[in-house]
């Protein structure tokens, strides 16, 4: 493609170097006049940039000041994500990209991502031709019906595949003009947004059965013959949708659901690495959780497949797995339960969730409830009774949906408790010492595996995918990272961390006959090649 000159290439966001233009590029672009006459640097523009940021005085005012950037200048915006991940990851993501959902129809500025609704049915694939950009290779959808751990917020919900797809590019080097944020606008069940006049969203109650099944598949199609080896990740999807969507497409499509297979292999990570703290074997775990939407289901059945794959029979696995929802403990007498729990309900008796840890004695509470503080100094006091080192995993996103702090976990458990949470907390001081609480952020996961299924072209991504990933992760953290309380790698990281997931799914897939391309002779330096690094 010709390089525009001129106004032209200042306006172009992939190009553009803006007061970084050499007196020489200057002359051949056309640009002379139309910049400040001393040429800067990148380095000069990431002083001012981070400066005039952190002058903001609220998150959603950074996020609204990072989101024009990454509009006016790509490369910039990606290299100051990079930089300073741990002060930027919260802004562009989770617990910031909860109120940018929320707010979204008003802090709305210019088009990002493609819109599909059931005006567009028979139409799909004709207006993918819209887009601008030909060479997809990754798109995240969601319908918007449980963003985080908000509910149903309809089309505002399109903040979650934009910033998805941004840490794709942070932290794992895909192409900026390979990913595509798509919202399937079926309609929202929230009156609030349904009376708003501001609501930018379809102003109807939600599409449902049959029609809302037929829609997604002829979108499905309709982006695989637009853009052939495309790979597409559902994203915060209702329950039973979302199993049901992956039911339906796990086996045929390249495609995977990240709120329960993502989730799942981040938390096994984490409990992976937590078992060399407590000194408990991975293959005697018994398991908690307060929760059994998807997020949880998710993470159970992924635990239940590594406990197999430790020589625990696959009964038997479950077995160690206890769930609570909102009508209490999972279980075979309860006629209540979706379709995905009904495998994790056991031949138990009513159990309460303080009588549960008595019988159940578990050496690990996951809690991936969406309601905050659900976990109540009783229960973890009764974690630290039964354990010497109990693990909590408080996994609710944002932070103001915690079922508790890390604060609250250490000083219930009297400083005893591992702790890693959805959305990230600030170290506390404890006993003399300094925690630092991991967030258990599917950051760690996503970016890597999808750029290693795209670097080997696998033709489908099976959960034995995110088992690799997650043994790649796990081995990923430090003797030091531990030491510090965190069961993840920092932050700082996280760009060798995705390249070790690429490198281990890719080699896995290949391995396991999952993509029919030539192997190459250096996995890891092939996969690095292709990785994106905003430099000018």
């Amino acid at each position: 493609m010709k390089t525009p000159t001129g106004v032209g290439l200042l306006r172009d966001a992939a190009r553009t170097k803006s007061t970084a233009f050499t007196v020489e590029e200057r002359e051949r672009y056309r640009l002379r006049g139309l910049l400040p006459a001393r040429a800067g640097s990148m380095r000069s523009q990431l002083k001012r940039v981070l400066t005039n940021m952190r002058r903001k005085h609220s998150d959603i005012e950074k996020y609204i000041f990072l989101s024009a950037l990454q509009e006016r200048n790509e490369r910039l915006f990606y290299r100051l994500v990079i930089d300073n991940i741990e002060e930027i990851m919260p802004l562009i993501y989770t617990p910031t990209v909860g109120q940018a959902c929320r707010e979204f129809a008003n802090i709305f500025r210019t088009e990002k991502g493609f819109y599909v609704s059931a005006a567009d049915r028979g139409e799909i694939r004709d207006i993918l031709d819209n887009w601008p950009h030909r060479d997809i290779r990754i798109i995240v959808v969601t319908d918007g019906e449980r963003i985080l751990g908000l509910g149903d917020l309809g089309a505002s919900g399109m903040g979650i595949p934009i910033g998805k797809l941004s840490l794709y590019c942070a932290c794992a080097g895909i192409q900026p003009r390979q990913c595509l944020p798509v919202m399937f606008d079926v309609g929202t069940d929230n009156e609030e947004l349904l009376a708003d006049p501001m609501y930018l969203g379809t102003p109807a109650r939600r599409l449902r059965g049959g029609e809302y099944f037929s829609l997604f598949d002829e979108f499905m199609r309709a982006a695989q013959d637009a853009w052939p080896g495309v790979l597409i990740q559902f994203e915060d999807f209702a329950a039973a949708n979302a199993f049901a969507l992956l039911d339906q497409y796990q086996a045929s499509a390249f495609c995977f659901n990240d709120d329960i297979q993502g989730t799942a292999a981040v938390v096994l990570a984490g409990v992976y690495a937590s078992t060399r703290i407590s000194g408990v074997d991975f293959a005697d775990l018994r398991f908690v959780f307060l929760g059994a939407g998807s997020a949880a289901v998710g993470i159970g059945s992924m635990l239940a497949r590594a406990l197999v794959d430790h020589g625990v029979g696959e009964a038997e696995a479950r077995r160690r797995l206890w769930f609570f929802n909102s009508g209490g403990l999972v279980r075979g007498a309860r006629d209540d339960l979706a379709p995905f729990t009904r495998p994790f309900a056991h031949d138990l008796p009513a159990h309460s969730i303080d009588a549960a840890l008595d019988a159940h004695r578990p050496h690990v509470l996951i809690g991936a409830t969406g309601a905050p503080a659900t976990f109540t100094r009783g229960l973890i006091g009764k974690m630290a009774s039964i354990n010497a080192r109990p693990a909590v995993f408080a996994l609710s996103n944002p932070t103001a949906r915690a079922e508790c702090s890390a604060r609250q976990a250490y000083e219930w458990s009297r400083g005893r408790a591992i702790f890693a949470s959805g959305s990230p907390f600030a170290p506390v001081e404890y006993g003399g010492a300094t925690l630092h609480p991991g967030q258990g952020n599917n950051a760690y996961i996503f970016p890597g595996v999808g750029l290693g299924m795209i670097a080997c072209r696998a033709a489908t991504i099976p959960d034995s995918v995110f088992l690799e990933a997650a043994r790649a992760l796990a081995a990923g953290v430090s003797a030091d990272d531990l030491r510090r309380g965190s069961l993840y790698p920092p932050l700082d990281k996280i760009r060798e961390v995705s390249l070790d997931i690429a490198t281990s799914v890719a080699a896995h897939a290949w391995d396991a006959g999952l993509t029919g391309q030539p192997r190459p002779g250096d996995v890891r330096e092939s996969i690095q090649a292709i990785m994106y690094d905003p430099v000018y």
